[in-house]
């Protein structure tokens, strides 16, 4: 059997799932996820060996279009996404079989759970723009359907109004994006749509078309509103899904017209992508570092390191436009690199913090503390999941990152000024980034696990169930793979960068004790192995030492209470404490942070207060004008309605005169 055919296979399975669900209840809720989570290792399974083998298979199916079908296709790009695909999902699958046992609404969630895994897989494989826009859609009604579980709360409602608009207004750009890529012809495979030629205005229009479209999908900004509203608001396995693995099928979407359908692009191109992709990495950041619920704060991540991916394709983009393919080769590989090692930290991450809210009901960070007494174990998988999405050595959140910023250090080679003065700028961004996610990530893992509880429900928190705790430690394990080796991630990417850039980067597997050289060992290189082995000796000697030359007398103090002299947890340095300098600093530029302190007068005995307000910019300056425009259309077109008879006929009739007018001229 073809490779194709299994993916076709599995992805129907998946969607098949779903009606099965409802015919087996709530009660077979374990076997479903569980046949979710063997269906995606399989999916995992066939992704690998497709990428492993560079092979290229397609097939025709006799539904869809009478007159096209559906045409699929699983070549090296599609089999990478594959494997995050099946990856994330048996983990998120695995993870569901306990999560969902507390579920007051099981069936809320189980029939679109599996056949939101297989709509994913179907936009992967599909070779027509049909087939593509249909699987699309179906991804996005079965996602929007998982964001509405708690659909009786008032903040789900709004998170999956905002979502569904959001992905109404993404579906309409990818279709024009495909009707001008199809041209008049109307050619809709994608075999078609290569052969249109196009002038560099219609490719511009396309790549802009792709921004919208892919990039809400994504969370690019100024797309990203929906992404902290919807993944707090939807169960965490789905979270999981939504943020590691969905945003990647919209970042597949946009490589494979950018790089496969849409021809090659200007180098005038490249840096609206570059830009875009730094400025939506310091938002996103800047906005998990002043957040509060645990949920959002991952969400707000996930716009950061969207932002790192974009940046690093925009970077792509540049260099394959001018001529360097090894250097384009090097900065798409990054972002493929990046991309996976988020699936698996985030993925990681989000499923730890399903397991919090499961073992505490509340996602509020100044809620917990403590933690790490209570769910030893899933703070340990906790601490390696934050340590790698903080770029910190020896993990793979540094690895991928190390090998965008060794992309931007090849910008003096492109020979635009323009793009020599853009790309040190953005590499400066994505630092800034890179720093303010260590401090956004101390500041989540500290208050939540360290210190004392600030509720009676962290201070009784039962550990994980053991699905989920196995999930977590899967991923785990794929993040310290992934940083101590990543030249065999590099290398398994290489049938990818052949496919889209003309080059790969140098074979890795046969460098000394593992080494990773991008480009040339005179010029950097870095070994993840070595560093975790001196990181280990370092520290073992250290602690030997201070365990053997140290004082051994017993010493007791009382914490510090920030100056209060009470013995209360509350007295903790909290979430928006530890966020103030940094909100003072950035968020009153950037953010519009308004700190307002209401002080009694002498005598006064009631209590001081301290209000802070932190909004996003861009839901301030842009949708809440547009949201208020539409009110007050809504309001003024409302009097159509009350119209008698004679004046709908005089409508009619004006209407149908300026439609022969228009014709007339027209013709």
């Amino acid at each position: 059997m073809a490779p194709v055919d299994a993916a076709a296979l599995l992805a129907g399975a998946l969607l098949l799932l779903g009606p099965a669900a409802l015919v087996l209840g709530p009660r077979r809720a374990a076997a479903i996820y569980a046949a979710a989570a063997l269906l995606c290792a399989l999916v995992a399974g066939l992704g690998l060996t497709a990428l492993l083998t560079g092979a290229t298979s397609t097939t025709v199916l006799p539904i869809g279009l009478p007159w096209l079908g559906a045409h699929l296709r699983l070549d090296p790009l599609a089999a990478v996404f594959t494997l995050l695909l099946g990856l994330g999902g048996a983990a998120a699958s695995l993870s569901a079989i306990g999560y969902f046992r507390h579920e007051p609404a099981p069936m809320r969630v189980l029939p679109f759970f599996p056949a939101f895994l297989g709509a994913m897989l179907a936009v992967l494989i599909a070779d027509d723009a049909f087939s593509f826009l249909m699987s699309w859609e179906v991804m996005s009604l079965l996602s929007w359907a998982l964001v509405m579980v708690h659909h009786r709360e008032a903040e789900t409602r709004t998170a999956g109004f905002v979502y569904l608009m959001m992905a109404a207004f993404g579906t309409m750009a990818l279709l024009l994006a495909f009707g001008l890529m199809a041209g008049p012809a109307g050619g809709y495979g994608f075999d078609a749509i290569r052969a249109v030629p196009r002038s560099p205005l219609v490719t511009a229009v396309i790549l802009g078309l792709m921004l919208l479209g892919a990039g809400s999908k994504a969370g690019l900004a100024p797309l990203h509103v929906w992404l902290p509203l919807a993944h707090p608001a939807a169960p965490s396995p789905v979270s999981a899904l939504m943020s590691a693995v969905m945003t990647k099928v919209a970042l597949y979407a946009f490589l494979r017209v950018v790089f496969d359908l849409m021809g090659p692009a200007a180098w005038w191109a490249s840096p609206v992508v570059i830009l875009l992709g730094a400025a939506t990495a310091v938002l996103g950041i800047l906005l998990a570092m002043i957040e509060t619920d645990i949920k959002r704060v991952l969400a707000c991540s996930t716009i950061e390191n969207i932002g790192v991916i974009f940046a690093a394709v925009g970077l792509a983009m540049a260099f394959r436009a001018d001529g360097m393919p090894a250097a384009a080769a090097l900065a798409l590989t990054a972002a493929l690199f990046h991309a996976f090692n988020h699936m698996a930290m985030k993925s990681l991450l989000f499923l730890g913090a399903g397991a919090v809210l499961g073992a505490t009901g509340t996602r509020m960070l100044d809620r917990m503390g403590g933690l790490i007494h209570r769910m030893p174990v899933t703070a340990a998988l906790m601490l390696l999941g934050v340590t790698a999405i903080a770029a910190l050595p020896p993990l793979n959140g540094f690895a991928s990152e190390w090998l965008v910023f060794q992309a931007v250090l090849l910008s003096p080679g492109l020979p635009q000024p323009v793009l020599q003065m853009l790309v040190p700028a953005a590499g400066g961004l994505l630092a800034l980034a890179a720093a303010l996610a260590a401090a956004a990530f101390v500041r989540l893992y500290g208050v939540a696990f360290l210190g004392r509880p600030r509720s009676d429900a962290a201070a009784t928190a039962p550990e994980a169930d053991r699905p989920t705790l196995i999930a977590m430690g899967a991923l785990g394990a794929l993040c310290v793979f992934a940083g101590l080796l990543p030249g065999i991630v590099l290398d398994a990417l290489a049938p990818v960068s052949a496919q889209l850039t003309g080059a790969n980067l140098p074979q890795q597997a046969g460098q000394p004790w593992l080494t990773l050289v991008p480009i040339a060992a005179t010029r950097s290189t870095y070994n993840g192995l070595l560093v975790a082995i001196f990181i280990a000796i370092s520290g073992g000697l250290v602690a030997v030492a201070v365990h053997r030359f140290a004082s051994r007398a017993l010493r007791r103090a009382p914490a510090w209470d920030c100056g209060f002299p009470l013995n209360d947890p509350t007295t903790q340095y909290g979430a928006g404490s530890f966020a103030q300098p940094l909100r003072r600093v950035l968020g009153a530029p950037l953010l519009g942070a308004r700190e307002t302190v209401l002080m009694p007068p002498p005598g006064d005995l009631s209590p001081a207060r301290l209000t802070v307000s932190v909004g996003d910019p861009v839901w301030q300056a842009l949708y809440a004008p547009l949201a208020q425009g539409v009110t007050r259309l809504s309001i003024w077109a409302n009097r159509f309605q009350f119209l008698t008879i004679r004046r709908y006929l005089s409508l009619v009739f004006a209407s149908l005169v300026l439609l022969l007018l228009g014709l007339t001229l027209w013709a």
